[in-house]
């Protein structure tokens, strides 16, 4: 049976969670994916590339949504408060992986990577891709609530190209700053990030770890149905380009031992890999979490502590491409263009 065709608009193409998400509809094999690639109303054309295939990235105009199946907002939130009642009115799908569409009436948080679809969001045209961090934690809740999952307490690591290309090129040059005595560039993080880590930024920065934090447990929260706060959470800025990592310490009612433990995370069509020694290096291109298991001594059997590593962008994109797909299954009269 041939896949099915979908008409799919990247806006903010020209980012890196942009550049991530097209080569990943490119990849995919349960649709083939037309892609329009597209930038602010004011911005150059440019080319680059998705998967093997050279395409070019157009600025915004009234008629770019004109029969597109769904809408991806992938760059400035700004933009996705600008255009995305234009992409509605078109009649396309929305799916926002800024996060600023969270704040409108009937707008879910969705994973499908982490969970099903509740029934309650089935009627939905514009979802809010869940943040990564808030996939990797949900993903071990949800397949620990069977055990008498007690609570949850995590450390996780922010990368800078969580801040996109700014945050990335801020911290590449204040590492050439440093190693060359010159002063550093902080016009995003007004703090030093390279070689270091921090646990907030300075008080002109461009974001705000609090709010990524708070945004993080609402998330996690909306995807594991934690009416109890079983998940605590702290964050930090780490001095890499790519990638979450985080210490989870996880304590249960259950006694169980590693293996055991595991085989019910990693189990069958996880999203989590089992690996010996995950590192944001290994995870790196890849759209699944990586984790491994300890006991922690203390509690042997009840307490354990998992390190986990992912690619921010990768994994991203995978859950934007699988909330469209759930999306589109979920709404069979919609038409395909």
């Amino acid at each position: 049976m041939a896949a099915k065709r979908v008409r799919g608009a990247i806006v903010g193409a020209s980012t890196l969670l942009g550049k991530e998400l097209a080569d990943e509809l490119s990849a995919a094999t349960e649709s083939v994916w037309d892609i329009t690639l597209l930038d602010a109303p004011d911005a150059e054309l440019k080319i680059t590339a998705a998967g093997d295939e050279a395409m070019v990235i157009q600025p915004i105009a009234a008629d770019s949504f004109a029969g597109v199946d769904v809408v991806f907002f992938a760059g400035e939130g700004a933009a996705a408060l600008q255009f995305w009642k234009a992409a509605q009115a078109a009649g396309a799908a929305i799916i926002d992986l800024t996060g600023a569409l969270e704040a409108q009436p009937d707008v879910p948080v969705l994973s499908p990577l982490a969970g099903e679809v509740p029934t309650t969001h089935f009627a939905t045209t514009v979802a809010v891709s869940a943040h990564p961090a808030a996939i990797m934690l949900a993903l071990i809740s949800n397949k620990l609530r069977a055990t008498g999952l007690e609570r949850i307490a995590a450390t996780v690591l922010q990368p800078a190209s969580e801040l996109g290309n700014a945050g990335v090129e801020e911290v590449h040059q204040q590492t050439v700053g440093l190693l060359s005595f010159q002063p550093l560039q902080k016009e995003i993080y007004d703090a030093q990030v390279a070689f270091n880590l921090v646990a907030s930024f300075g008080a002109s920065s461009k974001a705000n770890l609090q709010t990524t934090r708070d945004k993080i447990l609402r998330h996690t929260k909306l995807l594991t149905n934690d009416a109890d706060d079983s998940v605590t959470l702290q964050l930090l800025q780490a001095p890499v380009f790519h990638g979450y990592t985080a210490s989870v310490f996880v304590e249960l009612s259950q006694e169980l031992d590693e293996q055991a433990l595991t085989r019910i995370l990693v189990g069958q069509h996880s999203q989590l890999l089992e690996e010996e020694f995950p590192s944001n290096e290994l995870a790196a291109g890849k759209g699944e979490v990586l984790l491994r298991v300890t006991t922690a001594e203390a509690k042997k059997g009840s307490a354990f502590w998992l390190w986990m590593a992912a690619d921010n962008l990768r994994l991203s994109a995978r859950n934007a491409a699988a909330c469209a797909t759930d999306l589109l299954r979920l709404k069979p009269k919609r038409t395909v263009q």
